[in-house]
């Protein structure tokens, strides 16, 4: 089923009529306006006088255990974070690049930054997630570590999905990583899956499957099995008993779309949630051209969501025609990548509302709000335990 609207503008001020609802329990869900669809998650709005919320320091230091020397670790580019609450506290994770080599030569390691109001953050001095003398440096040297996403399980531990980035000798691999605090990590590895009996290793990005427990966004199974999201330039879908043996489960979710905005390349955002309406993706797409009338240039990354079954993870139902989030303020349109990016990659719950982070013009770090609908906090009856649609 398939909406059309005519800007991003309206689509926004829909959604802000369909999000007037109180999200006390009990409270119905409210109706989505003609034209909107009422999945959609949002609107996401930006703080007043809005101002990135992670900037570059060049003056912090760390003593790089590959190189034997202090290197500026965040001097250049801070971007693309992944979120969870801990402890009553926001925590990101933060790609931050150093002044190591030219323009998208740097290496990169991850930050932690923790805000009380979601908002405002206070910084770790050093990384706390980088290249080291490991068995997964010949994976992460010396690119580095990039583009996190994280999840909660059941257990308490917190799941790291990144990017591993080796520099001449070999291409990008998703990896892995546990931890139970955030500070010390079990790095995993490679994401290795199945498909027809060959193992392959995806190179990026991944949504895996959440529901809210307890106020918080944790992994969750659907038919017996944990979900992710996989993929750039066009997302795919995996499956996994256990979060470590994953197996393909669709080569393409997601329909190419040829003169649409996000019609040039794909890339997953935040962990999926899986609500009583089905699993809404938030997702990244490059736009191919210019489309004026949603006030987006060519090359630009902007934000979209997509809902799929339920049930059958791979079942695409809708999507949205216009993005929900685009780069519009000059720190996400002036940095590293000029044409402009709000990449997503955190979602929390917090004090009642969703918190969105993303990364801006692959420099700073940006924070969107919304309200929170009742059905975004209700899984639905039995959790998905129906078997798929073949």
């Amino acid at each position: 089923m398939k909406r059309n609207i005519g800007s991003s503008l309206l689509l926004l001020a829909l959604c802000a009529l369909s999000q007037r609802v109180s999200t006390a329990e009990g409270t119905a869900d409210a109706a989505a306006p003609t034209g909107v669809p009422e999945w959609c998650m949002g609107p996401f709005t930006r703080p007043a006088n809005a101002q990135p919320i992670i900037s570059p320091d060049t003056n912090s230091v760390f003593n790089c255990p590959l190189r034997k020397a202090p290197v500026h670790w965040e001097y250049t580019h801070t971007f693309n974070p992944a979120a969870v609450v801990k402890d009553g506290k926001v925590c990101l994770l933060y790609r931050a690049e150093d002044n190591t080599g030219a323009k998208s030569k740097q290496t990169a390691r991850l930050g932690l930054a923790v805000s009380e109001d979601g908002i405002h953050f206070t910084k770790m001095a050093e990384p706390v997630f980088f290249p080291a003398e490991d068995d997964q440096t010949y994976f992460e040297w010396e690119g580095g570590c990039e583009d996190p996403r994280l999840v909660e399980t059941e257990d308490g531990t917190y799941v790291l999905l990144y990017t591993q980035v080796p520099r001449g000798h070999g291409t990008a691999r998703l990896g892995m990583a546990t931890s139970k605090d955030l500070l010390h990590w079990n790095k995993l590895g490679p994401v290795i899956y199945l498909k027809e009996g060959v193992k392959v290793a995806p190179r990026k990005s991944a949504s895996l499957v959440c529901k809210v427990t307890g106020g918080r966004l944790i992994a969750t199974k659907i038919n017996g099995r944990y979900w992710m999201y996989v993929g750039e330039g066009s997302i795919g879908l995996l499956s996994s008993e256990d979060l470590n043996n994953w197996e393909s489960s669709a080569k393409r979710v997601i329909p190419d779309r040829e003169g649409k905005f996000d019609g040039a390349f794909q890339e997953c955002g935040p962990p999926a949630l899986l609500t009583d309406k089905g699993i809404v993706l938030l997702f990244n797409a490059k736009t191919k051209g210019e489309f004026a009338d949603m006030g987006v240039g060519d090359r630009a990354y902007c934000g979209t969501q997509a809902l799929f079954s339920a049930t059958d993870p791979s079942k695409l139902l809708d999507r949205l025609e216009v993005p929900f989030i685009k780069p519009e303020l000059p720190w996400e349109k002036t940095g590293n990548y000029s044409a402009g990016t709000t990449f997503i990659e955190g979602l929390v719950l917090f004090k009642n509302q969703w918190f969105l982070y993303y990364g801006c013009a692959d420099t700073f770090v940006g924070v969107a709000t919304a309200p929170v609908q009742p059905w975004q906090l209700r899984a639905p009856a039995g959790n998905g335990t129906r078997q798929p649609q073949k």
